[in-house]
Order: structure tokens, then C-alpha cells, then sequence
């Protein structure tokens, strides 16, 4: 694990006094300790970015860390939107990065090809066609 902690702090107490997790962040299994928040724990691994933007897929990371700016949204656990740095980890949380969206008004996409209804937006994603994430 990538040190980046403190490991003594006057009001935090000491690090090896606190239990190890295991959560797993994109399919990668990392460890952060009791009292972790998801972004705490990823920053002491040293990942930053913690989604794109659903339009640019410009990366995102940790802004305000109090809960106000929602930059730092990930899926826990199938709910999406979460917050991470409010978001304690627990044993075996699963955490997804936030992904960027699909653009059917891409410019780049003759008028003829886009989506009319959403149920044609969704076959046009199953099949790939629109598709602009990566």
C-alpha cells in the first residue's frame, strides 16, 4: 500500500490501533482502515480520480471534501451518486468509478442515426452505435 498517512495523529489516534478492510475499487482490491471514507482510502493508495465528467469525460476527483460539491460521485454497491468523501467503507464494498455518458446529439452522428424514442436510444447503446465512452 502506497503510505501516503498519517500514522499517529493527537485526536485520529494511531493507525495500527484501527482494523484493516478490504473494499475493491474498478475490479482492483485495495485495503483502507476502520474510519475511512471511499475517498480517504483511495487517496492514501494514491488514485485521484475518482469519475470523468458525464459530457467531457474530463477526470474528476476530490473538490470540497465535506459533502457539498459532488465531484467526488461514485457507485457503491450498485447505488450510484454517492458520495465518497462521505462514505465509510466497509468490508467487501464494491466502488465503481462514475463513467461518462453516452452523447446521442453527438455532432459526429448523422440526424438520420439518432435515437427518436429512448427504447431506440437503449438498442442503439446495446449494439454500440452512439456509444461514445470508452
Amino acid at each position: 500500500m502506497t503510505n501516503n498517512r498519517i500514522v499517529d495523529h493527537p485526536v485520529l489516534g494511531r493507525l495500527a490501533d484501527r482494523k484493516e478492510i478490504t473494499f475493491t475499487f474498478d475490479g482492483t482490491e485495495y485495503t483502507g482502515y476502520e474510519g475511512d471514507t471511499v475517498a480517504s482510502a483511495l487517496l492514501a493508495h494514491g488514485i485521484r480520480t475518482l469519475r470523468v465528467h458525464e459530457e467531457s469525460k474530463r477526470p474528476r476527483s476530490i473538490y470540497c471534501n465535506i459533502g457539498h460539491c459532488y465531484e467526488c460521485r461514485v457507485m457503491v454497491d450498485d447505488a450510484r451518486g454517492v458520495r465518497a468523501c462521505l462514505t465509510p467503507i466497509k468490508e467487501g464494498m464494491v466502488v465503481s468509478s462514475g463513467k461518462g455518458l453516452p452523447n446521442p446529439l453527438d455532432a459526429s452522428i448523422p440526424p438520420e442515426e439518432l435515437p427518436r424514442t429512448y427504447q431506440e436510444y437503449e438498442e442503439q447503446s446495446k449494439e454500440g452505435k452512439g456509444d461514445t465512452d470508452a
